[in-house]
């Protein structure tokens, strides 16, 4: 089960601020008023250290009181920082293979495309909208969790792809060969190539296999108003718009901006041998 870091932040900075509150609203008072109590009610001749330990004790704050004061601003400055600046990713798949690997650590720019609330992601203040080539994590329209892929078509686009040939708005895409690889598969490794692939100002690469045909029988799709068609680089390897749809710039997280982290799969110590900036 996938957890909601988001909304876990903002229940513990409610939690935290919450007690905070209750503490200089109610419960301080009570232990000031234990204070002054004392100093009028103590017994004459009683030794300095022992004034002085229980005027600590009756003005001690209660463990969970100051638990909830020291965590707040912590709580509350890492909320913004991933809510509103930068989010830390890692990406769990092979579908943007040769761009990004299986175990890569990204950074995602939160504010490059709108500053949306978090948990519920109401867009509050605009940005700048999704350029094609970008990279951007979304929610797509079939699950509830974060998904990172190439923004490939823009809203009232006409995007086509066949033969392992992209088409947009009727003029095909330059690709440029550059090697045969081998590609992973979840049947083996397959013949494939790779290529370096212009959309806008983007130059990016790509990968094929080196096979006909494919599972995808659509080959055409018209991307509405206020949506993005998206598109992993692993192209025979991607679950991506050609199968579930366009997605809503509701759904839009953010622009992944570089990778700050690499750790494969398993028992396997991280590196950072491998940051880049995201193309």
């Amino acid at each position: 089960m996938d957890i909601d870091f988001s909304l876990v932040l903002v229940i513990l900075v409610g939690v935290c601020g919450g007690l905070w509150l209750l503490d200089f609203l109610l419960i301080k008072r009570s232990r000031t008023e234990a204070v002054e109590n004392y100093k009028r009610t103590q017994v004459s001749g009683q030794k300095k250290d022992e004034i002085d330990n229980t005027l600590a004790e009756l003005s001690k704050e209660p463990l969970i009181i100051e638990y909830a004061k020291s965590f707040f601003p912590v709580l509350f400055l890492v909320l913004v920082l991933r809510s509103f600046l930068i989010e830390p990713f890692q990406i769990p798949t092979g579908s943007m293979i040769p761009t990004l690997n299986v175990g890569d650590f990204i950074l995602v720019n939160k504010f490059a495309y709108g500053i949306r609330l978090p948990v519920i992601g109401t867009k509050i203040i605009s940005v700048d909208d999704p350029a094609r080539g970008e990279v951007m994590v979304f929610i797509p329209p079939h699950e509830n969790k974060y998904y990172i892929k190439r923004v490939i078509g823009l809203p009232g686009d006409t995007v086509r792809y066949e033969n392992k040939t992209l088409f947009i708005n009727g003029e095909e895409i330059q690709k440029e060969y550059i090697e045969n690889i081998t590609v992973s598969t979840s049947i083996g490794g397959l013949a494939g190539t790779l290529s370096s692939e212009t959309l806008g100002s983007v130059v990016h690469p790509t990968q094929h296999i080196d096979v006909a045909g494919g599972r995808r029988l659509r080959t055409t799709w018209v991307v509405p108003n206020g949506h993005y068609f998206m598109m992993g680089d692993n192209r025979d390897n991607s679950a991506d718009s050609r199968e579930w749809g366009p997605v809503s710039e509701e759904n839009i997280v953010g622009k992944a901006i570089a990778v700050w982290m690499h750790k494969d799969p398993g028992l396997n110590m991280p590196t950072f041998f491998q940051n880049r900036l995201i193309k």
